[in-house]
């Protein structure tokens, strides 16, 4: 089988995560990096392989990179999407997809045109534990669900992360509280509307050096949401609350209660209650030995299996098209009152083989 070749584009914090999976995963390798920064990208491919490059145009020129995975802050993620498939090449982006919804739209549009396969995260709705919370939803273990509760709270994250303005100047929603977005949407559908509210928890920071800083986007945000289905879900997200037991999603059903929590890890536990009594959950055993925390992999092995397959991937770009807008409806809610409207649509992702 053919591997598929990788540039990566951003060798910040997560950089070494994603390649260390990368190393370790199947049809795909590490063919090129790139850095605004100098000797960020020598760093990475001297650990992991592949050709540094000094510019972004030099990596898209480059023939033997195959894909992108962008890895870049949030603000250049549409530019950095765009040249990219502009090139001609299929990309996976970090999350959000893009800042602005009319972006989010124009790369997907692009990478159609182009014949290109465009995908994104978050994608941790391919993990084990998630891959099983789905399917015992899909045969019934609580009934029809109704109701979800999700929690993305990722506290004060300048105490360890190196650039945490790049972070929380996207928001909590945009940043965390689209991983369970993503799954919610993935297994239940599109939402149809929204209701957020968000506020300001802890404006002035001290980052891990000590420096202080303020932050003008709202770092605590709680969203009220109707999919098409008829599922309601509510999504809290902040980075000021600890995450601790606020990081996961639970879904009530008319015969019991399901509780996933961490919608991070492909090896969270998995609890299932068929009395509707939340003191009597047990264990659930994932449908196979889960990996180990996060397979930052996993979207792009799927990514390349779409691309010999002729398939869109799992982690669609037009999924992550809609959670921009869902994310947009949110902030527009809080900023003019009552319930905004959601429009936009998505092909729901196929379960991974061996979970279906």
């Amino acid at each position: 089988m053919a591997r598929v070749k990788l540039g990566i584009v951003g060798c910040g914090n997560i950089a070494t995560p994603y390649a260390k999976s990368i190393a370790a995963a199947d049809g795909v390798e590490v063919a090129a990096a790139v850095d605004a920064l100098p000797g960020r990208a020598d760093a990475l491919v001297a650990e992991f392989g592949g050709v540094a490059h000094p510019t972004l145009a030099s990596l898209l020129a480059d023939e033997a990179v195959d894909a992108v995975v962008n890895l870049t802050a949030a603000v250049a993620h549409a530019q950095v999407t765009r040249a990219a498939l502009e090139a001609g090449k299929h990309v996976h982006s970090e999350k959000p997809l893009a800042l602005r919804y009319a972006d989010a739209l124009e790369l997907v549009a692009l990478a159609n045109e182009r014949g290109l396969l465009l995908s994104a995260s978050p994608a941790t709705l391919l993990g084990e534990a998630q891959q099983t919370f789905w399917k015992l939803v899909r045969d019934g273990a609580i009934g029809e669900v109704r109701v979800a509760y999700a929690e993305a709270n990722w506290g004060r994250i300048e105490h360890w992360h190196p650039t945490p303005l790049s972070i929380l100047s996207v928001g909590a929603m945009g940043d965390v509280g689209v991983y369970p977005l993503a799954i919610l949407t993935a297994i239940f559908g599109p939402i149809r509307s929204a209701l957020g509210y968000a506020t300001m928890a802890l404006a002035e920071r001290v980052d891990r050096d000590g420096a202080s800083f303020t932050i003008e986007t709202p770092d605590f945000t709680v969203a009220l949401l109707e999919h098409e289905s008829g599922l309601v879900s509510r999504v809290t997200a902040s980075f000021y609350t600890t995450p601790g037991y606020q990081r996961g999603i639970e879904l009530q059903g008319d015969h019991g209660l399901l509780w996933l929590p961490t919608w991070l890890d492909a090896s969270s536990r998995l609890l299932l209650s068929q009395t509707g009594n939340a003191d009597d959950y047990a264990e659930v055993e994932p449908l196979r030995p889960p990996y180990p925390g996060v397979d930052w992999s996993r979207p792009l092995v799927d990514l390349a299996a779409a691309v010999r397959e002729e398939r869109r991937p799992r982690a669609s770009g037009k999924h992550a098209a809609h959670l921009v807008e869902v994310l947009e409806a949110i902030e527009r809610s809080n900023r003019e009152g009552g319930r905004v409207a959601v429009r936009s649509s998505f092909p729901q992702p196929e379960p991974m083989p061996w979970a279906s």
